[in-house]
């Protein structure tokens, strides 16, 4: 199941959307019995009626514009050590065994929307695969967790790298520095979505800035927690309403002989977010060379299938002026 959820076109319907089942190829769509995708997930069930109509990706707004919750992890240790590392941070041994999450903005843009920044703040992409959960008991086991897994996308959760030290000084977690994220035009139900093995996804996660890529990396490799793992950890004291977005931080793979990665232009996966890149560049010259993102840059990301075509469609972005 290929769901999406569609901005309605005319007068007098401006924020209204509905939601749409999507064909294989991404090219008709079938509407759906529920007014919205928090609507089909409390009903525990979805089925489509009417026509086929033709389905443009441009006319989607988020799977899930506001969800009951988001808890972002940060499943990827690569990618842990090299912002810790940034900022001057050690990388506990605990961070091995218990995973890192944040509970970020549960308002969720368009796939489309703008990154409106201002030009201090150090704006940076970071590519995850995000899942949204049915309704998940508290306490459940790692097992039974991966089980509630409804649909899967892409999301962009957007950092302000140079507000981040600042908050996390405080020791109390993100507020200013992590906006809204951006999701995929499509959500897709586990039963058809390639790569899928039941706890982890499996493909190329692609990152364009400016149409030049920054990462081609492997979503299924150096993932240290999965799923079952994400979930159950933000389970352990709290029920997890259906419409739980549940994201497994910026995806970051090693090289193979270990190393914290090589640009896609020197041959290696590259990076889901620049922050990394910079840290390799401090790590090789002593300084880093790529900027954060400017106004006016573009964010591309998206994921392939066996032949070359996005299977969730794809975020593509522009950063912005605040005004």
């Amino acid at each position: 199941m290929r769901l999406a959820n569609l901005r309605a076109v005319g007068p007098h319907v401006a924020g209204q959307t509905r939601l749409v089942q999507v064909s294989a190829d991404h090219t008709t769509c079938r509407a759906t019995h529920a007014p919205s995708l928090q609507a089909a997930l409390d009903e525990g069930g979805l089925s489509a009626k009417g026509p086929e109509e033709t389905f443009d990706i441009r006319d989607c707004a988020a799977p899930l514009p506001r969800a009951f919750g988001f808890l972002d992890g940060s499943a990827y240790l690569n990618h842990v050590e090299l912002v810790r590392r940034a900022r001057g941070a050690d990388m506990p041994e605990r961070l091995h065994h218990d995973p890192l999450m944040y509970q970020g903005c549960s308002v969720f843009d368009d796939p489309t929307a703008p990154i409106t920044a201002d030009a201090s703040w150090g704006a940076d992409c970071e590519a995850e695969i995000a899942v949204i959960t049915s309704a998940v008991p508290r306490g459940v086991s790692t097992e039974e967790a991966a089980s509630h897994v409804a649909l899967v996308m892409l999301i962009n959760d957007v950092s302000f790298r140079h507000l981040i030290a600042d908050e996390l000084a405080k020791g109390f977690g993100f507020v200013q520095s992590k906006p809204a994220s951006a999701c995929s035009p499509l959500a897709i139900s586990p039963d058809d979505l390639p790569g899928w093995d039941g706890r982890k996804l499996h493909g190329t996660l692609c990152v364009d800035i400016n149409k030049r890529p920054l990462g081609r990396l492997q979503t299924g490799q150096d993932m240290a927690f999965d799923f079952g793992d994400l979930i159950a950890h933000a389970a352990k004291t709290r029920d997890l309403p259906a419409g739980t977005v549940i994201g497994s931080g910026t995806i970051s793979n090693r090289e193979p002989d270990g190393g914290p990665g090589k640009t896609v232009i020197q041959g290696g996966a590259g990076y889901a977010c620049i922050i990394e890149q910079r840290m390799v560049e401090t790590r090789a010259t002593g300084t880093p060379v790529t900027p954060f993102l400017e106004h006016g840059d573009r964010v591309k990301i998206w994921m392939e299938d066996a032949t070359g075509q996005p299977i969730f469609g794809a975020i593509d972005q522009r950063v912005a002026a605040l005004t």
